[in-house]
């Protein structure tokens, strides 16, 4: 059947729009190559005409350069026909890649989505169990504080001290120091003053004590045996 009929011809895949925007791009930098070669040729009219005098010779020069003129904005207009395919190409192309990741950013969430209800099937995340275990931390933190207080209390202290009497009586131990300071002329209180202590005798009765020298130091000097 294939030798009488023949395989079927397969048909060609449409080219995609990278290699449309790869032909477009190659077409467009042909037409730039001639615009370029035009507007040189255009530079060498003008300097002719410039250089003629007027007359055929220049009239010449002037129909040279028209004809380059005209081919150059007809290389114009198929440049700015190239542009907006390319633009229509690319818009095409972006929009092809949004939807493309559109479809893989909803895939990612689907898939998130299950692993999340998952996760909430897990015993660990029961609402009811998270609420009762931060009455437990809560009510194990107030019976730390009060063990806390409890340790933290003085020994020995009575319960019945009015602090307010406390503070009276600092304020009239306060008053007391002023009025000492007050009372001395060099501004130190009494108790800190140093007192006048009573002489050494300096002989016993009926007898001198012999003078004895110093030593370096400026001690009593031990007497030496003889």
């Amino acid at each position: 059947m294939k030798r009488i009929f023949g395989n079927k011809k397969e048909k060609p895949k449409p080219p995609t729009l990278d290699e449309a925007t790869g032909r477009l791009d190659s077409r467009g930098g042909v037409l730039d190559e001639k615009i370029r070669k035009l507007d040189e040729q255009l530079s060498q009219h003008r300097a002719q005409i410039k250089k003629c005098r007027p007359g055929p010779a220049q009239e010449a020069a002037k129909r040279r350069a028209l004809q380059v003129l005209k081919q150059k904005r007809l290389y114009e207009n198929q440049r700015g026909q190239l542009m907006n395919q390319q633009f229509n190409v690319d818009q095409t192309s972006f929009a092809l890649q949004s939807m493309q990741d559109s479809v893989q950013t909803v895939q990612a969430m689907k898939a998130a989505g299950k692993e999340l209800k998952a996760a909430f099937k897990q015993p660990e995340l029961n609402i009811n169990s998270i609420e009762n275990l931060q009455d437990d931390m809560a009510d194990m933190m107030d019976m730390h504080q009060e063990i806390q207080d409890v340790l933290g209390q003085n020994f020995g202290i009575p319960d019945d001290i009015d602090e307010d009497e406390l503070m009276e009586e600092l304020d009239a131990l306060e008053d007391d120091l002023t009025a000492d300071t007050e009372a001395n002329a060099d501004g130190v209180p009494s108790y800190l003053q140093e007192q006048d202590l009573p002489l050494a005798p300096s002989a016993r009765q009926g007898h001198a004590v012999p003078a004895q020298g110093e030593d370096e130091f400026g001690l009593p000097a031990v007497p030496q045996r003889t």
